[in-house]
């Protein structure tokens, strides 16, 4: 008997882990499971979990703030940076370390998929990778800080300490996932019609 490898979607599509097609990909699953995963392993003060949704909004926030003239296709791709999450967790960068070359092998197949499926590239330039790795680690930071228990020390050496503004200036949302959810797929359908 062969394991499963496939995902059955909310949408009803049948998602293959090993072989992701773009045609099985549908925002409304992406918004759906990333409103309900809890970042941090749900480690996180407050009365909802931080979810990988809300962070993906606050990414592209940030983004959008650090490089005000980029096009909109990379601010899709910052809020769609974390999209394979919908479907195989957040994993800690610990567990990721890990769990090895495994879960970045299919991390990258689900990434790709996700690029064609919303007329992005299977695999973003270097340069503009790193730019939302960049508001990716603010983010990290504010909320390692904010909800996560961190010290600011800490997170100065795990993230970078941010500098483009003041860190506190940056703003955590908790909300109940079904909120998250139609605020990331309202930021879908702007930058869909921007494009």
């Amino acid at each position: 008997m062969t394991e499963r490898a496939w995902q059955r979607m909310l949408s009803g599509r049948r998602l293959d882990l090993l072989d992701p097609s773009p045609l099985d990909v549908e925002i409304e699953d992406i918004a759906h499971g990333l409103a309900f995963v809890a970042r941090w392993n749900g480690q996180t003060q407050g009365d909802w979990p931080y979810s990988v949704a809300e962070h993906s909004l606050l990414v592209d926030d940030l983004y959008h703030e650090l490089y005000p003239k980029a096009p909109v296709r990379w601010r899709l791709a910052a809020l769609l940076h974390d999209a394979p999450e919908y479907v195989i967790g957040d994993m800690i960068s610990p567990v990721k370390a890990a769990v090895g070359p495994g879960y970045r092998a299919m991390d990258v197949r689900l990434t790709a998929a996700i690029h064609l499926r919303f007329g992005l590239p299977p695999a973003i330039p270097q340069t503009i990778k790193a730019q939302i790795k960049r508001a990716d680690k603010i983010s990290a930071w504010a909320e390692a800080v904010r909800i996560a228990g961190f010290t600011k020390e800490e997170a100065n050496r795990l993230f970078g300490a941010p500098r483009h503004k003041p860190a506190d200036a940056i703003r955590i949302d908790l909300r109940a996932p079904s909120v998250v959810k139609q605020a990331f797929l309202e930021r879908f359908a702007q930058h869909m019609a921007a494009m």
